[in-house]
């Protein structure tokens, strides 16, 4: 009898001891639950925080404008004085670099008197009357040129008087070359005071088409501040045609000025 209730008292011990071993491993998983629980939390509410901000963040971009100043300068809408003629005011063994200040950055041109000696000069013969001063960039044809220095501001206008400056057979037209408008029915190489800036690899077709040859007067190319330029030939366009016709903020040619060395 006496075994018997050893061995009882044993078995009881045993048992006690597996039940507070279970409740042991029972806390562990409660605990290590509890854990995954709150880790699990934390990522969400880092994922749902950074989406808020992000979320929040987003109409910035939106809401961003065009680097391009929506200010006229002193001299935007002045009467220009027009020309017979232009003097002389270029000398030889000279390089004449026209540094344009406009709403949307400044370029440098560097000019080219070898290719169109009578149309350079007269650039700067007019540079350095002002005349530039407060016109604007009147067209945009999209990934094709920007087209400035118009007086009236609408494509007709000029100095008053045309140069005659005609483009060798071999002309090239690259992105950065600048050359000189003219009405259709014009010679090749008239100009006034109405020039533009490629803007497109693809431009030559048109500016010296197949059986004709080159058509614009070329004075020269730009050498610093492309980015300005593309920054115009980026800009919305205005009217029912959005590849070519009027921005759709005013671009102006703050001042045009001359370097000489």
């Amino acid at each position: 009898m006496s075994n018997k209730r050893t061995r009882e008292k044993q078995l009881q011990k045993l048992a006690a001891q597996r039940r507070a071993k279970r409740r042991r491993h029972s806390r562990q998983r409660g605990t290590a639950i509890v854990m995954a629980v709150a880790v699990v939390l934390a990522i969400g509410l880092l994922l749902a925080n950074e989406f808020v901000f992000n979320k929040k963040a987003a109409p910035a971009k939106a809401q961003a404008t065009s680097k391009c100043s929506t200010t006229a300068p002193p001299t935007a809408g002045e009467k220009k004085k027009l020309y017979k003629k232009p003097a002389q005011v270029v000398r030889p063994g000279k390089t004449y670099t026209a540094v344009l200040d406009t709403s949307c950055g400044t370029f440098e041109i560097r000019l080219d008197q070898k290719l169109a000696p009578h149309t350079v000069n007269s650039i700067v013969f007019l540079a350095q009357h002002h005349f530039y001063d407060g016109l604007t960039f009147h067209r945009i044809a999209r990934d094709f040129v920007i087209q400035g220095g118009d007086p009236k501001g609408d494509g007709t206008g000029g100095p008053g008087y045309e140069t005659l400056d005609v483009p060798p057979k071999n002309a090239a037209y690259p992105i950065g070359a600048v050359a000189m408008a003219k009405g259709g029915s014009q010679p090749a190489g008239t100009a006034g005071s109405q020039f533009f800036v490629v803007t497109s690899s693809s431009a030559q077709q048109s500016l010296a088409p197949s059986g004709q040859g080159p058509q614009y007067a070329i004075v020269g190319h730009v050498v610093s501040g492309i980015d300005a330029v593309n920054l115009i030939a980026n800009l919305p366009i205005a009217g029912s045609n959005p590849q070519d016709g009027p921005p759709a903020q005013k671009v102006y040619i703050k001042t045009m000025t001359i370097k000489v060395t």
